[in-house]
């Protein structure tokens, strides 16, 4: 299949084109029955007579082209009429049927210069469609985010993202103000079904199925959380699917390469190491322990806690007693064949470096995040 893509370097066909590149080159192997074989860009700065040839070979076109924010309000109606009277004019002159999808928005239902211009944009199709009899897609997208999309341009999610990453300002007039979203990976999924005949209807139109709808100050919220995460290493609950899970990949999508890396707290003794690497809301928290040679770490129990151990490098014994009794469970364990050891409650317990000369590194799990106030963590020796 010979797919074109108007718009290709802006931010949804920029998208789009990816994911096709994955499925043709054979990456993404989730849609077996999708063949790609060219996948024709066209943008802005694009040699002008190639639209004519990929007219000609397309089967299937995707019109993401468009105007958001021009110098001069005539230039909506060019970008998103005119343009799209071209790329049809095109295809009549080779007979070309395959099906056209356009990129609309909600804002064409609005009077303003773009919202009419998008408007007159779908009434195009429409009449396209009924001139020549080939398919026609118009989805009305409402607004979009996701990585890729350019910030202090049209996406207050994008400008966002960017500015608190970057400690810019931000302005917030109405925080009240209901935001209706789409996420970009949730678009590119919908606009691939929509090349395998799958589309989602609702009414005239195309919709992406999963949309979001969350006010412009809880997302200021929840960004400024992501933000504050490297200091304090709490995860905040990000159910899969979610709008949060999706906007916390866009927020990292912005970030300066200064941030990329953040130090850890390392506290350090004549033993090893001991480092917090990660708290969780709800499922607890991961750290990395490091003994020196020779060295015997832990010794104490729990009531409720209980960890995993999981050494990643080095030679290990794992001792465990129930308190009150005199027998000790043992595990001999090592990075060569990784394992995951669980600390039982009510179980002194301690992890044995039996090398003379290398240190011993352990993952650890904890089931909840230490509280000073209540460690639940008693000395006792196996």
């Amino acid at each position: 299949m010979n797919i074109l893509v108007t718009g290709a370097k802006g931010f949804v066909g920029r998208n789009l084109c990816e994911a096709l590149k994955n499925i043709r080159d054979g990456k993404d192997r989730t849609r077996p029955e999708l063949q790609v074989a060219d996948i024709m860009e066209f943008d802005i700065d694009s040699e002008a007579s190639l639209l004519d040839d990929y007219c000609k070979r397309a089967d299937f076109v995707f019109n993401l082209a468009g105007v958001n924010r021009p110098k001069d309000n005539a230039e909506f109606m060019q970008g998103n009429f005119g343009f799209a009277s071209q790329l049809l004019d095109a295809l009549k002159r080779h007979d070309n049927h395959c099906p056209v999808m356009i990129s609309s928005s909600i804002q064409a239902a609005l009077d303003n210069p773009y919202g009419e211009s998008k408007r007159a944009g779908e009434q195009l199709m429409r009449q396209y469609n009924c001139e020549t009899g080939s398919k026609v897609l118009i989805y009305r997208f409402p607004n979009i985010f996701g990585k890729w999309c350019r910030p202090n341009y049209n996406s207050a999610v994008a400008t966002f993202c960017n500015n608190i990453a970057h400690e810019l300002p931000i302005t917030v007039n109405d925080p009240s103000v209901m935001m209706h979203l789409v996420y970009i990976d949730d678009v590119v999924d919908e606009l691939i079904a929509a090349l395998m005949g799958c589309e989602h209807h609702n009414g005239e139109f195309c919709e992406v199925p999963v949309t979001h709808k969350i006010t412009l100050g809880e997302i200021v919220e929840w960004i400024h959380r992501f933000h504050d995460q490297p200091a304090h290493l709490i995860m905040p609950e990000i159910p899969a699917g979610s709008f949060q899970k999706k906007l916390y990949s866009t927020y990292l999508s912005y970030l300066p390469k200064e941030k990329v890396a953040f130090p850890l707290k390392m506290n350090v003794d004549e033993r090893g190491s001991f480092t917090e690497l990660l708290k969780t809301a709800q499922c607890g928290q991961f750290s990395v322990n490091i003994s020196k040679p020779g060295i015997t770490k832990g010794q104490h129990w729990h009531n409720t806690k209980w960890e995993f151990f999981i050494v990643v490098s080095g030679h290990a014994l794992i001792q465990e007693r129930k308190v009150g009794t005199d027998e000790v469970m043992e595990f001999e364990v090592s990075g060569d064949k990784i394992q995951a050891v669980t600390m039982l409650p009510g179980y002194t317990h301690n992890i044995i470096n039996l090398s003379d000369t290398e240190d011993l590194v352990t993952l650890m799990w904890a089931n909840e995040q230490f509280d000073p106030a209540k460690p639940d963590t008693f000395f006792e020796q196996v």
